[in-house]
């Protein structure tokens, strides 16, 4: 027979006082939580619960914005797909089930109108994901418990309870800090970020406390994510010196005469009833009536197909190999490679590798180098390969007392090669090869298919077109990762400093791999009618950017030198207002002392709420500027502060000393929409709209003296290949007659006429214009 818990079950309801000071039960339970018993009980089985908005919003928010090929927005779908497999395949437990808040409110607003009154409202870019959400954990077999007039946590406590008494283990997958006080022998937390189980002892080394007391230690300090109040002036390190002296609230609130200062007293006695209420806001109901379905909840019941369609639907290539093992399923048959990689690292093998690579009429390249910025890059060596079978690695750069050939000898014999437009030149991310070539003196001609750009016109949504994943999804090939070569961090080394023979069988891998998946990715652009992109735009467009990254941009040093001068100047000015404003110094960079100078000392209103306390972000700043005066400076000091480090005394770091000039990349296969991006630095990114950024943009001149640097732009390429595709009258006639097609739209939507147009009406009316465009609905 199944054994209770050894400790009393914190999580049973029981009578308790309210703000009355009457004796107030909490809601009935009836129904009792019900559970569909599995055919054996619990015993040595594992239950897993999430707590699934508060994973939700963590994902959302640790993870980079993510859009699906569709243009839909996926981060936290992606973040919280990657968490569910991580459980499965890691933590394997027998029963997984994720709880919902449900909308509308809970018997804890019967109590406390102003519960959760400061919450934000949900990001509207997070909305449509819940569904998506709803629809992946369907999918993987795992139901989903909400119950309406109560949060996630009280169906966390329900399902610890039952666990408990049916004698299994119960993990709470939660960020909450409320289910700290359902801990038991048989019920733990578990930080899915940390990966860590959260028990009694982490509590008592945290807090102070055992899980008996977290309600009381919570309704002494409060919890202003959730607007639970607490007592005023009773800070944690007070509340668990108190606890720790007098064990229950109660005993606090009865002597707090005997508390040092005279405010906390006070506020002891005067807020007794609000901190009884906390409490009881705080405590988690583990009665909540809902059927617990053990059936349902048995891990393995993966429904394949719908899984997999939904990672092609969000773009989760790396995630469905996870999935399909999971199930038990075999992933398709793949390539199977049993490469033989060549070392050639003599003059009398560079004569013989030299004879058959001249024979070819399509070959692979790939360099290894010894920085990741081109201009800056040496040759370390050379991979070359023809066939499925082999790849050649040609050293010139190697560890002390290693063999390896002259470069610059060795480039020159490689030159006939690499510069005829006759031999078909393969490779991934060819674009980084082709520059280090151009700073060595070679132009490398005949390039013809790179396998990076194909994954990307296959699948624009997708995370990552690296040869990594693209030999995982096409090959079933698991790659040697460069960090086996040459680490992380302080301890990373050069790849001229590793050993050759580890280095060849790495570049021979390189310039193998992208000889198999140019047959696979050529039939796949074949079948969905993108060859003629491919090939008469997409593969073109790699010289144009060698050229741009290649002559770089010449940058005014001098200019920004000044700038950066007088920036400094008015920072210490602005410092020194704000510090009066405030009357006394503090970090302005720190958001938590802004937090204090603000909201505690200033008590300016708290517009929004983040995890760590009120906001103190631009939008925030701008409206208690309205209202006070140190805001706009905190602004104007931020500004001067971020254009100073992004840009002033940036640039000038990243001038390549042989050109004086900044080289930037333009990533071609990043934006799921088409367009270049740039990096290192973004220039497409420089402020115009202030004066301060006209300035910064005025320190790029041109290459050289005489010449002039032109802007050009095409005017509404995207919504006039809309007018053209989709044929439709007014927007062919409003560009037919050269008109502001926003304001026109923005006429149309408002039933105004064209003169009548506000800034805002335009801004609203571009914005639809291009969300259309780019796949956004009225939902």
């Amino acid at each position: 027979m199944a054994r209770p818990s050894r400790q009393r079950l914190l999580f049973d309801s029981e009578e308790e006082t309210g703000n009355t000071g009457r004796a107030v039960a909490e809601p009935a339970a009836a129904p009792c939580a019900t559970p569909v018993a599995p055919a054996e009980m619990l015993e040595g089985k594992t239950v897993y619960v999430i707590d699934s908005h508060s994973l939700i919003y963590q994902v959302f928010h640790a993870l980079p914005e993510m859009s699906s090929p569709r243009g839909e927005p996926v981060g936290a779908v992606f973040g919280f797909a990657r968490d569910l497999i991580f459980l499965l395949e890691e933590k394997k437990p027998d029963y997984l089930f994720c709880a919902f808040d449900m909308p509308g409110k809970t018997f804890r607003h019967d109590w406390y109108a102003d519960y959760k009154l400061d919450r934000p409202d949900m990001p509207d870019e997070l909305v449509p994901q819940l569904e998506s959400i709803r629809r992946l954990i369907d999918a993987l077999g795992i139901p989903a418990l909400g119950v309406e007039g109560f949060e996630a946590d009280d169906i966390l406590a329900t399902v610890a309870r039952v666990t408990d008494e049916l004698g299994g283990l119960c993990y709470l997958v939660s960020a909450d800090k409320d289910c700290r006080q359902l801990i038991t022998d048989r019920a733990k937390i578990f930080n899915i970020r940390k990966n860590q189980v959260f028990d009694c002892d982490a509590l008592r080394e945290e807090w102070g406390v055992s899980p008996a007391q977290v309600v009381d230690f919570q309704a002494l300090v409060g919890d202003s994510t959730d607007n639970v109040p607490g007592v005023p002036l009773i800070g944690p390190k007070l509340a668990r010196e108190l606890l720790e002296k007098y064990q229950t609230l109660e005993s606090v609130l009865d002597h707090a005469g005997e508390v040092s200062g005279a405010k906390r007293k006070q506020n002891l006695v005067e807020y007794r009833e609000q901190a009884l209420l906390s409490r009881k806001l705080a405590r988690l109901n583990a009665h909540v009536p809902l059927v617990i379905d053990w059936e349902s909840g048995r891990t393995g019941r993966i429904d394949l197909s719908r899984a997999l369609g939904l990672f092609r639907e969000f773009g989760f290539r790396s995630l469905a190999e996870k999935v399909q093992s999971l199930a038990g399923a075999q992933p398709e048959p793949k390539v199977k490679l049993e490469p033989t990689y060549h070392t050639v690292d003599t003059p009398e093998r560079f004569q013989l590798f030299l004879t058959e690579l001249k024979g070819q009429k399509r070959i692979s390249v790939d360099l290894e180098t010894t920085n990741l910025c081109p201009r800056w890059a040496e040759i370390v060596g050379y991979a070359f390969s023809w066939n499925d079978k082999e790849a050649w690695y040609v050293a010139v750069r190697a560890p002390q007392g290693e063999a390896c050939l002259d470069p610059q000898a060795t480039l020159e014999s490689l030159r006939t090669v690499l510069e005829d437009p006759a031999v078909e030149k393969i490779g991934q991310n060819l674009k980084y090869d082709m520059i280090v070539l151009r700073s060595a003196g070679l132009k490398l001609a005949g390039v013809a298919f790179d396998t990076m750009i194909a994954s990307y016109l296959l699948d624009a949504g997708a995370r990552n077109h690296n040869l990594d994943e693209l030999a995982r999804d096409y090959l079933g090939h698991t790659t040697i990762k460069i960090t086996e070569l040459i680490g992380t961090g302080k301890d990373q080394k050069r790849m001229d400093e590793v050993p050759v023979a580890r280095v060849a069988e790495y570049a021979g891998e390189d310039a193998l791999v992208p000889v198999l998946l140019r047959p696979i990715l050529a039939r796949k652009l074949a079948e969905s009618n993108l060859e003629c992109l491919f090939h008469t735009l997409e593969m073109p467009l790699v010289d144009v950017l060698v050229e741009m990254e290649y002559n770089g941009v010449r940058v005014d040093v001098a200019r920004l030198r000044e700038l950066s001068e007088r920036y400094t100047r008015r920072m210490v000015e602005l410092e020194r207002e704000i510090y009066e404003l405030a009357r006394r110094e503090f970090n302005i960079g720190s958001p938590k002392q802004l937090q204090q100078i603000l909201f505690d000392e200033f008590r300016l209103p708290v517009v929004k709420k983040t995890k760590t306390g009120p906001s103190t972000d631009v939008d925030v700043l701008e409206e208690l500027a309205m209202v006070h005066p140190l805001p706009a400076k905190i602004i104007d000091y931020r500004q001067y502060a971020k254009l100073k480090s992004t840009y002033v005394d940036a640039l000038p770091q990243m001038i390549y000393p042989k050109t004086g000039r900044v080289h930037a990349s333009f990533n071609q296969v990043v934006t799921a929409t088409g367009r270049l991006s740039s990096s290192d630095p973004n220039l497409q990114n420089i402020p115009v709209r202030t004066e301060e950024g006209r300035e910064i943009r005025s320190a790029f001149v041109p290459g050289e003296d005489g010449w002039l640097l032109l802007a050009a732009d095409y005017s509404q390429i995207e919504l006039r290949v809309l007018a053209h595709f989709s044929g439709d009258e007014r927007l062919c006639e409003a560009f037919a007659r050269d008109e502001d097609i926003h304001a026109r739209v923005a006429s149309q939507v408002y039933g105004v006429g064209l003169e009548q147009v506000t800034g805002e009406m335009r801004r609203q009316a571009k914005a639809v214009n291009f969300g259309v465009i780019y796949g956004q609905s009225a939902f």
